[in-house]
């Protein structure tokens, strides 16, 4: 029985190259954005906004976010650059007097795209609504806790508003506080609490600074009638005017979106599909669109690429915000998109191959 091989060596050649390609676009294109992101992230630091222990957490969550945004630009700027390489090389040409045509060349290509249309598929409906989510509740928590970070060791610190003072002796290495004194104002009454340790901890979903071994007074300045009282533990609820976390459409989970009949939920569902599905597409369009001739180079169609993909991108924004206003139904503004890329992809394969050539294919004959 003859042995047949699932990938020839015209599939390894595409696949290397094609793979090395998506893998170095993507890691440039990433690479730009999340530099952008990271000065922005630095300057939350600066501004006390989120702690130096948050900036890598984010970081690291941005980047995932940038790889599933700039991975159908990645893989279609890819097939252009390998097949147009290798029109420029001719060995297009030699694939040709060998009886590879097109579709054999498709074949080949999706050998590679597939495996990425699942991991893209993946990243777009599962990962990156979780980085997202991610993102928002490390932030929201760093503002919750800009105040207590604001506390520093030797100096009085204020906090809600100047309703709260601390001094703080000594801070050590798991960030419990040595020696506090606390001064803390409610309307009239005033209270004064000295403590020998205190640390910060979240208690039933609030943030609470819990004193250790102290003693509290409490009363109206001028009267007679104060509260003197020690403590083994006493703990203060610290008031955020951050608010209740609200987790953003982006970061919902996409199972949930499947229930929702809210219109800007269900134009972020069709956000998330539309990543696998522009990919197939936009695949298939840079077959026809790589052929270059010789003396045309490798990036000869680049910048008609870029053209037809920013127009793409843009359609597919356009026809979302009509989603979300309800200007046109939900069906139509998924699909308009794709119906009108499919007819473009048939006329650039007429212009590749010819009219005859695509009649016989749609009768199921090959050339």
């Amino acid at each position: 029985m003859r042995n047949i091989r699932f990938l020839s060596i015209v599939d390894r050649m595409i696949m290397s190259d094609l793979l090395k390609t998506i893998f170095s676009v993507l890691t440039v294109l990433v690479v730009i954005i999340v530099s952008r992101n990271f000065i922005k992230i630095l300057k939350m630091a600066v501004d006390g906004l989120i702690s130096t222990e948050a900036i890598v957490g984010i970081l690291g969550l941005k980047i995932v976010l940038a790889s599933v945004t700039f991975m159908v630009p990645a893989v279609f700027v890819s097939v252009l650059m390998v097949l147009g390489r290798m029109y420029r090389d001719q060995e297009m040409s030699a694939l040709s007097s060998a009886g590879a045509g097109v579709g054999r060349l498709y074949i080949s290509v999706f050998k590679t795209i597939i495996p990425v249309v699942f991991v893209a598929t993946w990243m777009s409906l599962y990962l990156a609504p979780w980085a997202a989510a991610n993102v928002e509740r490390i932030i929201h928590e760093e503002k919750q806790n800009v105040g207590v970070r604001a506390i520093a060791e030797g100096k009085f610190s204020e906090y809600n508003k100047g309703n709260l003072i601390f001094y703080v002796e000594k801070i050590s290495a798991d960030n419990v506080m040595h020696d506090v004194f606390v001064q803390n104002k409610r309307g009239d009454e005033m209270g004064v609490i000295t403590a020998e340790r205190a640390e910060v901890r979240t208690i039933n979903n609030g943030l609470y600074i819990v004193f250790i071994n102290g003693e509290r007074v409490q009363g109206n300045a001028g009267d007679v009638d104060f509260i003197f009282e020690t403590f083994a533990e006493y703990a203060m609820h610290l008031e955020s005017s951050t608010g209740i976390l609200v987790n953003p459409v982006e970061g919902i989970a996409t199972l949930d979106l499947l229930e929702t009949q809210d219109l800007k939920e269900l134009s972020e569902l069709y956000h998330r599909l539309s990543a696998p599905l522009s990919i197939l597409v936009l695949v298939i369009m840079a077959v026809p669109l790589a052929q270059v001739s010789p003396r045309s180079g490798v990036y000869g169609n680049l910048a008609a690429a870029f053209l037809i993909y920013f127009s793409f991108a843009n359609f597919e924004k356009v026809s979302s915000n009509w989603m979300e206003k309800g200007e046109i139904s939900v069906w139509l503004g998924f699909w308009a998109v794709y119906m009108l890329a499919a007819f473009f992809i048939v006329i650039l394969l007429i212009r590749l191959n010819g009219f005859i050539w695509m009649l016989m294919q749609l009768r199921g004959k090959s050339v």
